[in-house]
């Protein structure tokens, strides 16, 4: 029983004094603090490094070996130790690869010697490729292709990729300009990828992996830095069609295959297949399928990679590559082997004379590593024998040591995948105990919160520890515990806890205390935690913190984003302890943690800020399986951020020369990322996707590389197909063109056939480019049988369906028969024919076609318009009869009728003449409102444009405008010779609307309706009363009238002496132009009219109209001196004409011939401004 005793106690022994801290004024040996890896890789152009640190009383001497020999630093003069360190500094300008080598550190005292790892120094290097000259490398589309990369193998090992210029940037403006190349990296994805060793697999060619200059690149980490291999051109035939092929690999090769990896490294296992369509790749592990725990399947499904193989990874893995065609397999044996690692690594030992002790090295590895013990850098076996040390195994244990013990010991363990090294001294002194914490220490704590008072100290032999609270008692249980290292741990500490704690430590050498004083506060809570939030982007967000302390206690309070501290600004605030954003965006997400701390606790809560907005783009969109009208598209799905995505939409660019022009293919749900596109044969593709969430739209992604269908026959037949003659003895078959997505294939063309329908006739046929085709020597208007179809190099389209075209037409034989009419009313009239045969319309029976046109109006003295009109009645099973509509009344007219084809018309048919009667007629016109005087409204028209009959007389309605008066409408019936009136007004502010309208026999036609301008503003009648006063206004009236009685006195005295006036003297200017009907001896009563208005003209109007009337007043006077006597001018009697032929009447205004002229029954008044004259003479 014993002997299993002593040795737990000896280990208890060695375990508590390891975790004593040895002072450095205490002596001891030395001690590697720092030192390189054992792999060191440096830049020879820089300062190589080579580190060294060590700790020691007496501070250690360095000194060092290069590939096992000593190395004497002094006499090199490229290399130098740094002051108080082993540290190697090497500046080899010109020779830096003769330093490469085995290094290892020796730090020595008198109490010893540790060394450091054997580091092994290399340089980087980055040597170029090969300047070589690559052969172009041909291939068929749909074989298997693979470029090789062989990159430097460094150290340390380059990272590759592959990069091409093979796409251009095209110009968005016309002309197309020479394209610019632009390198990009090689798109990978199922079809294309990177293995692991950098060559480039393509498991089938296609016709767009063509490109001038594929470039395997190589970056080295170390000193970033970029290689770029020579490019190689790579040329895709497209003689043949591509022929599915079953899946097989590229990489590996073989049906198996062992991989070694070393536990904690990464382990890579790629599988890569070749076939069309492109295979699928399936891994499973001893027969099940893969766990995903500790491994990422990455590259399309062709690596996995796990960071850190351990034993647990062994085993057999099996990559399945399928297709439509077959499948093949590959076994992958994976072995882990380790590096020797530690168990239990051997630690420093501080003893006293006499005491006893241990160390322990233990290790393991895959093959179990062996273990071999230095002491000061030499063999245990060849050591200087001591009884007190023996070695047992892989413990080395020490009885009653002594001064000779001391020393440092190496132990190494080692396999043929590495080794550990582990320097552990054995320190043999006597010491009294030392308290290494500072002394009289004040610590808050908070209340509940884990305390520990420290009490770290140092002495040979291990002292005994004890700490007391106010010196009495010792506390060990309960919530107190002493840990190795002398601190008292309280757990959940209480109001009571507080006061003075003594810490004493005492061995045979002697005794040391100090004294902790302990004051408990109340802890720091946060009584109102920040919640979980999920918001739209753009919102404000608050996040509430509401804390409670100690109020003896400052606070500080602290946000956290992400684990990092959260830097305010203007859009970020707080309000008291809160936290306010406004706007948020997408970089706003993120956990957030709110810290409120003391000097001596703190108190922290979190919330998670969501940011809901549109989606991410997808990305790495992949083409595959490619057909004549489908490919997959796959894509990786963007950040969905906090919306699920709703669906994809799916665009397509099919235009290769202008890109950009995006067309929307089809829509997709949201949990797919791989769907097959139906598209059209022999098309130049590119794809982009949309995601959509109830947010909105992503942006697009970026576009995946082109694509082309291969050619197909046409799906389309050719639409809106006819069959019509150009010509009496033709046919002109014409289509619409087929859309350009719908050709399936290049150099489109059109297979016409035909024949005559109802025949036995074979179908005859032409082929061409065009959009029509026409045939010759055909008989006039025959039916035919027509089709068309498309076809191009890859074959012959659908035929359309047939149908009925025909040749060409010619002018009908004869006309209609008959014509006559009925119904005859003012504005309409029916007409009717008797029809034509079919066979003299030689052609397609279109319509008939009445010509009409107005010969004259019944009214004589109405000029009228001869132009002709038309109006065609379609063809059908109707009566042969129809309505000539928009006549004029009491108007005679003329019309024939013709019938016609599609080109032709026919000959006339005979004219005939109808008459219609009387309507009612339409409004009058130049309807003229005047103010004669301020209170006085004058108003007068003339004739109606279209009478449509004998004018009956006219109807007046008038009534004030504002009608505030009440006063009724009024009606004013006038005779056909009055086309005047005059109202008065209530005062120079009444204004009127009149409406006027002229009667027929058959009724009263249209209305017509207007108003009395603004005439008695403030300013008109401030004009009209200052013009009376004004002095020049009375003197301008005084000579008017003097020349007036002037005249009067003339024409009294020429008179009185009987002479005659000639009729036509010197000055020839007449009233009116004279007409045929003048010079005839007619009358024209619209002169008198003219004349009668002269009176009641505006101010203006009549100044104007008296100096143009002032050559007619000359005129008249000279009529006066005729060999007439103007007693023959009286107002009524015969009218007379002078001896050459002039019609002197004409100025008194005979009533008879205006009443012929006009028709009217009734007498026409005159109102004439020369009557008084010449009653006056």
């Amino acid at each position: 029983m014993g002997t299993l005793i002593k040795p737990v106690l000896l280990l208890l022994l060695w375990r508590s004094l390891s975790a004593i801290d040895v002072p450095v004024e205490v002596r001891q040996p030395p001690t590697i603090i720092k030192q390189s890896l054992k792999d060191h890789i440096v830049d020879p152009k820089d300062n190589m490094v080579i580190e060294c640190e060590a700790k020691g009383n007496p501070q250690p001497i360095f000194s060092w070996r290069r590939n096992g020999k000593y190395f004497n630093v002094a006499r090199d003069q490229q290399t130098s130790m740094r002051r108080r360190s082993g540290t190697l500094d090497i500046n080899a300008w010109n020779n830096p690869e003769d330093y490469e080598g085995e290094y290892q550190c020796i730090a020595s005292n008198e109490y010893g010697s540790a060394y450091s790892n054997k580091i092994v120094l290399r340089l980087s290097r980055a040597p170029l490729w090969p300047r070589e000259v690559l052969e172009p490398v041909v291939v068929s589309v749909g074989l298997p292709l693979v470029l090789s990369c062989n990159p430097p193998p460094g150290p340390p090992k380059p990272v590759t990729f592959w990069m091409t210029s093979c796409s251009y940037a095209r110009p968005f403006t016309w002309p197309v300009q020479t394209p610019v190349p632009t390198m990009q990296a090689v798109r990978q994805d199922r079809r294309v990828s990177m293995g692991v060793n950098g060559d480039l697999y393509f498991s089938n060619v296609l016709i767009n992996d063509s490109a001038t200059d594929y470039c395997c690149n190589a970056r080295f980490p170390y000193k970033n830095i970029i290689q770029q291999k020579m490019p190689v051109v790579v040329k895709v035939l497209t003689t043949r069609m591509v022929a599915e092929a079953g899946p097989t690999l590229l990489s590996p090769t073989g049906t198996s295959s062992t991989v070694i990896v070393l536990q904690g490294e990464e382990l890579l296992l790629e599988c890569v297949a070749a076939g069309v369509p492109t295979p699928h790749i399936r891994w499973t592990k001893d027969g099940d399928a893969l766990s995903m725990t500790n491994m990422k399947v990455k590259n399309f499904n062709k690596l996995i990679q796990i960071s850190k193989a351990s034993f647990e990874d062994q085993g057999e893995y099996v990559c399945t590559a399928t297709n439509k065609i077959g499948y093949v397999k590959h076994t992958i044996t994976v072995r882990v082997k380790a590096a020797p690692f530690w168990l239990e690594k051997p630690t420093d030992l501080v003893l006293a004379p006499e005491e006893n002790g241990e160390m322990v090295c233990r290790a393991d590895g895959v093959p179990r590593p062996t273990t071999s013990w230095f002491i000061n850098g030499e063999p245990i076996e060849t050591a200087t024998p001591n009884p007190s040390r023996q070695l047992s195994g892989d413990t080395l244990i020490f009885r009653s040591v002594n001064v000779m013990n001391t020393a440092v010991y190496q132990c190494n363990t080692s396999n043929q995948y590495g080794y550990l090294l582990a320097n552990a001294f054995v320190n043999v002194l006597h010491a009294t105990p030392r308290i290494l914490t500072p002394r009289n220490e004040l610590m808050m704590v908070a209340e509940g919160t884990r305390t520990a008072l420290h009490c770290r100290y140092f002495g040979s032999p291990v002292p005994d520890l004890r700490w007391s609270k106010y010196g009495q008692g010792n506390l060990e249980g309960n919530r107190f515990k002493v840990l190795n290292n002398g601190t008292l741990e309280i757990r959940r500490t209480h109001v009571e806890d507080q006061g003075t704690y003594l810490c004493v430590v005492s061995n045979l050498a002697g005794r040391e205390e100090i004294q902790v004083r302990l004051e408990v506060k109340e802890p720091t809570k946060i009584v109102q935690r920040p919640e979980n939030m999920r918001v739209l982007r753009g919102s404000d967000v608050r996040l509430e913190c509401k804390e409670k302390h100690d109020v003896s206690l400052s606070i500080t309070t602290t946000w956290m984003k992400n684990k990092a501290l959260l830097t305010l600004s203007w859009r970020v605030t707080l309000d008291e302890s809160s936290l306010v954003i406004a706007g948020v965006n997408r970089a706003d997400e993120g956990t957030y943690t709110c810290i409120i701390k003391t000097d001596i606790d703190e108190s922290s809560a979190s919330a998670q800020l969501l940011v809901m907005d549109r989606p991410d783009p997808p990305t790495n969109l992949e083409l595959s399986d490619p057909y004549e009208r489908s490919v997959r598209l796959s894509w990786i799905p963007g950040d969905s951020n906090h919306s699920p995505v709703k669906e994809y939409l799916v665009q397509y660019d099919e235009d290769d020369w202008l890109p950009g022009k995006w067309r929307n293919l089809s829509t997709y749900p949201g949990n797919l990322n791989s769907v097959i596109l139906q598209l059209s044969p022999f098309t130049n593709y590119e794809f982009r996707v949309i995601a959509i969430n109830e947010i909105g739209s992503s942006r697009p992604s970026r576009s995946s590389m082109r694509f082309q269908t291969s050619g197909a026959p046409p799906d389309a037949i050719p639409k809106n197909i006819k069959g019509v003659g150009t010509w009496r003895n033709n046919m002109e078959i014409s289509w619409e063109p087929l859309n350009s997505r719908d050709w399936n294939g290049p150099y489109l063309k059109y297979l016409v056939w035909w024949r005559r329908r109802d025949s036995r006739e074979e179908w005859k046929n032409a082929t061409t480019k065009w959009l029509r085709y026409y045939i010759y020597d055909t008989d006039t208007f025959t039916p035919y049988e027509i089709k068309v179809q498309a076809f191009n190099d890859f074959g012959l389209g659908p035929e359309s369906p047939v149908i009925i075209g025909y040749s060409g037409e010619d002018r009908p034989l004869a006309a209609p028969l008959n014509l006559r009419v009925s119904n005859i009313e003012s504005d309409q009239v029916e007409v009717h024919w008797d029809p034509v045969s079919r066979n003299s319309i030689m052609g397609e029976p279109k319509e008939y076609k009445v010509y009409f046109w107005r010969d004259s109006s019944q009214l004589r003295w109405l000029s009228v318009s001869r132009a002709m009109k038309s109006k065609t009645f379609p063809v059908g099973d109707q009566e042969y009869s129809g309505i000539l509509s928009d006549l004029f009344a009491y108007s005679n007219y003329k019309m024939y009728i013709v019938v016609a084809n599609n080109r032709y018309e026919g000959p006339p048919s005979n004219t005939i003449q109808f008459s219609t009667p009387e309507g009612v007629p339409s409004a009058p016109t130049s309807f003229r409102i005047q103010q004669r005087h301020l209170d006085t409204i004058y108003v007068d028209w003339d004739l109606p444009a279209e009478p449509n009959g004998i004018i009956t007389g006219y109807s007046l309605k008038y009534q004030t405008l504002n009608a505030t008066r009440g006063e009724p409408l009024r009606t004013e019936e006038f005779p056909p010779n009055v086309t005047s009136f005059s109202v008065r007004r209530y005062d120079r502010y009444t204004r009127y609307t009149f409406s006027l309208a002229a009667h027929t026999q058959v009724g009263i036609g249209e209305w017509y309706t207007e108003e009395s301008p603004h005439y008695t503003t403030e300013a008109y009648a401030r004009d009209q009363v200052d013009l009376s006063t004004k002095g020049w206004f009375i003197g301008v009236m005084c000579a008017v009238a003097l020349i007036v009685l002037i005249l009067l006195v003339v024409c009294f005295i020429k008179r009185s002496r009987g002479g005659k006036y000639p009729v036509r003297d010197k000055k020839d200017v007449p009233l009116e132009t004279v007409d045929d009907k003048d010079q005839e001896g007619s009358f024209d009563y619209r002169s008198l009219e003219r004349i009668a208005r002269v009176s009641t003209l505006p101010y203006s109007r009549r100044e104007e109209e008296r100096q143009r009337g002032q050559a007619t007043v000359d005129s008249m006077m000279k009529h006066t001196e005729s060999d007439d006597s103007l007693v023959d001018y009286g107002d009524g009697g015969e009218i007379e004409f002078n001896e050459d032929g002039s019609f002197i009447g004409q100025y008194t205004g005979s009533r008879k011939d205006v009443r012929e002229e006009m028709d009217y029954s009734e007498s026409l008044e005159i109102h004439s401004p020369m009557n008084p004259i010449y009653s006056l003479a």
